[in-house]
Protein backbone atom coordinates (compact mmCIF):
# COMPACT_ATOMS: atom_id res chain seq x y z
CA UNK A 1 0.00 0.00 0.00
CA UNK A 2 1.54 3.46 -1.10
CA UNK A 3 1.85 5.67 1.67
CA UNK A 4 -1.07 8.23 0.53
CA UNK A 5 -3.63 5.51 0.40
CA UNK A 6 -2.22 4.39 4.12
CA UNK A 7 -2.87 7.64 5.25
CA UNK A 8 -6.51 7.75 3.86
CA UNK A 9 -7.12 4.84 5.12
CA UNK A 10 -6.28 6.08 8.61
CA UNK A 11 -8.54 8.89 8.26
CA UNK A 12 -11.36 6.51 7.29
CA UNK A 13 -11.02 4.28 10.16
CA UNK A 14 -10.91 7.39 12.56
CA UNK A 15 -13.91 8.25 10.98
CA UNK A 16 -15.73 4.74 11.50
CA UNK A 17 -15.65 4.06 8.09
CA UNK A 18 -13.61 0.53 8.60
CA UNK A 19 -11.29 1.45 5.66
CA UNK A 20 -14.21 1.56 3.36
CA UNK A 21 -13.71 3.34 0.30
CA UNK A 22 -15.86 6.53 -0.18
CA UNK A 23 -19.21 5.45 -2.51
CA UNK A 24 -20.22 6.64 -5.80
CA UNK A 25 -23.13 8.75 -4.41
CA UNK A 26 -20.47 10.68 -1.69
CA UNK A 27 -17.94 11.18 -4.25
CA UNK A 28 -20.41 13.10 -6.69
CA UNK A 29 -22.00 14.78 -3.29
CA UNK A 30 -18.61 16.14 -3.02
CA UNK A 31 -17.54 17.18 -6.67
CA UNK A 32 -20.99 18.79 -6.72
CA UNK A 33 -20.27 21.23 -3.37
CA UNK A 34 -17.05 22.36 -4.98
CA UNK A 35 -18.50 23.29 -8.33
CA UNK A 36 -20.47 25.14 -6.32
CA UNK A 37 -17.76 27.24 -5.03
CA UNK A 38 -19.72 29.37 -2.30
CA UNK A 39 -17.46 32.10 -1.53
CA UNK A 40 -17.11 32.30 2.37
CA UNK A 41 -18.07 35.67 4.56
CA UNK A 42 -16.66 38.38 4.10
CA UNK A 43 -14.88 41.16 6.57
CA UNK A 44 -17.68 43.37 8.19
CA UNK A 45 -15.83 46.57 7.45
CA UNK A 46 -17.37 46.54 4.01
CA UNK A 47 -15.39 47.03 0.54
CA UNK A 48 -12.44 49.87 0.54
CA UNK A 49 -14.27 53.02 -1.46
CA UNK A 50 -11.48 53.10 -3.13
CA UNK A 51 -9.65 50.22 -3.92
CA UNK A 52 -6.45 51.79 -5.50
CA UNK A 53 -5.81 53.90 -2.49
CA UNK A 54 -5.90 50.73 -0.09
CA UNK A 55 -3.96 49.31 -1.67
CA UNK A 56 -1.31 51.87 -1.51
CA UNK A 57 -1.58 52.30 2.06
CA UNK A 58 -1.42 48.28 2.62
CA UNK A 59 1.70 48.74 0.56
CA UNK A 60 2.99 50.95 3.28
CA UNK A 61 2.11 49.19 5.89
CA UNK A 62 3.83 46.19 4.33
CA UNK A 63 7.12 48.26 3.49
CA UNK A 64 6.65 47.59 -0.27
CA UNK A 65 7.37 50.97 -2.13
CA UNK A 66 4.90 52.21 -4.75
CA UNK A 67 4.90 54.81 -7.57
CA UNK A 68 3.26 55.51 -10.68
CA UNK A 69 3.75 55.33 -14.70
CA UNK A 70 1.35 57.19 -16.27
CA UNK A 71 1.47 54.17 -19.52
CA UNK A 72 2.74 51.02 -20.10
CA UNK A 73 5.66 52.67 -22.20
CA UNK A 74 6.93 54.93 -19.63
CA UNK A 75 7.97 51.95 -17.24
CA UNK A 76 11.60 51.89 -18.86
CA UNK A 77 12.22 55.35 -17.31
CA UNK A 78 10.14 54.97 -14.11
CA UNK A 79 12.61 51.85 -13.45
CA UNK A 80 15.34 53.79 -13.72
CA UNK A 81 14.12 56.03 -11.51
CA UNK A 82 13.67 53.80 -9.33
CA UNK A 83 17.06 51.72 -9.80
CA UNK A 84 18.80 55.55 -9.01
CA UNK A 85 17.40 56.48 -6.14
CA UNK A 86 18.12 52.89 -4.77
CA UNK A 87 21.55 52.93 -5.90
CA UNK A 88 21.16 49.88 -7.64
CA UNK A 89 22.74 48.38 -10.91
CA UNK A 90 20.67 49.57 -14.30
CA UNK A 91 20.48 45.70 -14.95
CA UNK A 92 17.51 43.32 -14.71
CA UNK A 93 15.65 40.08 -15.78
CA UNK A 94 12.04 40.40 -17.09
CA UNK A 95 8.77 38.65 -17.99
CA UNK A 96 8.61 38.42 -21.36
CA UNK A 97 5.61 41.25 -21.65
CA UNK A 98 7.82 43.65 -21.15
CA UNK A 99 11.16 42.47 -23.47
CA UNK A 100 9.80 45.16 -26.27
CA UNK A 101 10.16 48.29 -23.72
CA UNK A 102 12.67 50.85 -24.87
CA UNK A 103 14.87 49.77 -22.32
CA UNK A 104 18.61 50.74 -24.05
CA UNK A 105 16.92 54.34 -24.36
CA UNK A 106 17.16 54.34 -20.66
CA UNK A 107 20.19 53.25 -20.66
CA UNK A 108 19.17 49.93 -18.38
CA UNK A 109 20.17 46.38 -19.56
CA UNK A 110 18.34 43.77 -19.67
CA UNK A 111 17.65 39.70 -20.21
CA UNK A 112 14.78 38.37 -20.75
CA UNK A 113 14.92 34.60 -19.04
CA UNK A 114 14.37 33.42 -15.35
CA UNK A 115 16.63 34.84 -12.73
CA UNK A 116 19.44 32.90 -11.27
CA UNK A 117 21.90 33.53 -8.17
CA UNK A 118 23.64 36.42 -10.31
CA UNK A 119 20.92 38.70 -10.82
CA UNK A 120 20.24 41.54 -8.57
CA UNK A 121 16.55 43.04 -9.45
CA UNK A 122 13.42 41.06 -11.34
CA UNK A 123 10.82 42.52 -13.14
CA UNK A 124 7.38 40.73 -13.05
CA UNK A 125 3.97 41.77 -13.35
CA UNK A 126 0.88 40.20 -11.72
CA UNK A 127 -2.46 38.55 -12.27
CA UNK A 128 -4.06 40.81 -9.89
CA UNK A 129 -3.62 42.51 -6.90
CA UNK A 130 -5.99 42.62 -3.85
CA UNK A 131 -6.74 46.19 -2.20
CA UNK A 132 -7.56 44.50 1.15
CA UNK A 133 -3.99 43.23 2.55
CA UNK A 134 -1.82 44.68 -0.30
CA UNK A 135 -0.81 41.03 -2.03
CA UNK A 136 -0.18 40.14 -5.00
CA UNK A 137 -1.37 37.45 -7.08
CA UNK A 138 1.38 35.83 -9.32
CA UNK A 139 1.17 32.48 -11.82
CA UNK A 140 3.73 30.79 -13.37
CA UNK A 141 4.22 29.90 -17.32
CA UNK A 142 7.45 29.65 -19.54
CA UNK A 143 6.40 33.35 -20.02
CA UNK A 144 6.25 33.96 -16.47
CA UNK A 145 9.03 32.26 -14.54
CA UNK A 146 8.59 31.88 -10.87
CA UNK A 147 12.30 32.59 -10.32
CA UNK A 148 12.30 36.42 -11.42
CA UNK A 149 10.40 37.03 -9.18
CA UNK A 150 11.10 35.40 -5.95
CA UNK A 151 15.26 35.19 -6.36
CA UNK A 152 16.75 38.16 -7.05
CA UNK A 153 17.07 41.25 -3.89
CA UNK A 154 14.95 43.21 -5.67
CA UNK A 155 11.44 42.60 -6.98
CA UNK A 156 9.94 45.13 -9.27
CA UNK A 157 6.05 43.93 -10.03
CA UNK A 158 3.98 46.66 -12.20
CA UNK A 159 0.36 46.39 -11.51
CA UNK A 160 -2.23 48.09 -13.72
CA UNK A 161 -5.20 49.21 -11.34
CA UNK A 162 -7.82 48.06 -13.45
CA UNK A 163 -6.65 44.65 -11.50
CA UNK A 164 -6.67 45.39 -8.11
CA UNK A 165 -9.80 43.97 -6.62
CA UNK A 166 -11.19 43.86 -3.46
CA UNK A 167 -10.50 41.07 -1.50
CA UNK A 168 -8.61 37.64 -1.77
CA UNK A 169 -12.27 36.10 -2.28
CA UNK A 170 -12.52 38.28 -5.50
CA UNK A 171 -8.93 37.47 -6.15
CA UNK A 172 -9.89 33.50 -6.02
CA UNK A 173 -13.11 34.60 -8.48
CA UNK A 174 -11.26 35.87 -10.66
CA UNK A 175 -8.53 33.13 -11.25
CA UNK A 176 -11.40 30.41 -11.25
CA UNK A 177 -13.59 32.45 -13.89
CA UNK A 178 -10.64 33.97 -16.01
CA UNK A 179 -8.17 30.72 -16.02
CA UNK A 180 -9.59 28.05 -14.44
CA UNK A 181 -7.14 25.58 -12.94
CA UNK A 182 -4.69 27.31 -11.62
CA UNK A 183 -1.13 26.82 -12.76
CA UNK A 184 1.36 24.73 -10.68
CA UNK A 185 3.36 27.74 -9.55
CA UNK A 186 0.71 30.24 -7.84
CA UNK A 187 1.77 32.38 -5.19
CA UNK A 188 1.12 35.43 -3.07
CA UNK A 189 3.24 38.21 -2.67
CA UNK A 190 2.96 40.78 0.38
CA UNK A 191 5.79 42.90 0.79
CA UNK A 192 9.55 41.64 1.00
CA UNK A 193 10.39 38.20 2.38
CA UNK A 194 10.26 38.23 6.23
CA UNK A 195 10.56 35.83 9.01
CA UNK A 196 10.73 36.35 12.53
CA UNK A 197 11.69 31.79 13.28
CA UNK A 198 14.37 32.60 14.97
CA UNK A 199 14.30 34.13 18.60
CA UNK A 200 11.23 36.40 17.53
CA UNK A 201 13.41 38.82 15.50
CA UNK A 202 12.19 40.15 12.42
CA UNK A 203 14.41 39.53 9.48
CA UNK A 204 13.99 40.95 6.05
CA UNK A 205 14.52 39.05 2.50
CA UNK A 206 15.02 35.60 4.79
CA UNK A 207 13.38 33.61 1.93
CA UNK A 208 12.75 35.87 -1.22
CA UNK A 209 13.35 39.66 -2.33
CA UNK A 210 14.38 42.42 0.47
CA UNK A 211 13.14 45.00 -1.43
CA UNK A 212 9.61 45.17 -3.03
CA UNK A 213 8.51 47.64 -5.34
CA UNK A 214 5.11 48.46 -7.33
CA UNK A 215 4.15 50.27 -10.50
CA UNK A 216 0.66 51.32 -11.12
CA UNK A 217 -0.19 51.89 -14.44
CA UNK A 218 -3.42 52.99 -15.88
Amino acid sequence: MSARNNILERIRKAHGRNGAAPTEAELLAVRAAIAERTRGPLPSLGRPQDPVAQFKRECDRLGTTHSEAQRFDDLPREVARYLEANSLEWKLVLWREFAGLRWGGVGIQFDDRAANGNDSTGLTSCFCAIAETGTLLLLGAPATPKATALLPETHIAVVRKSRIVDTMEDALALLRDEVGEPPRATWFVSGPSRTADIEQTMVIGAHGPYRAHVILIP
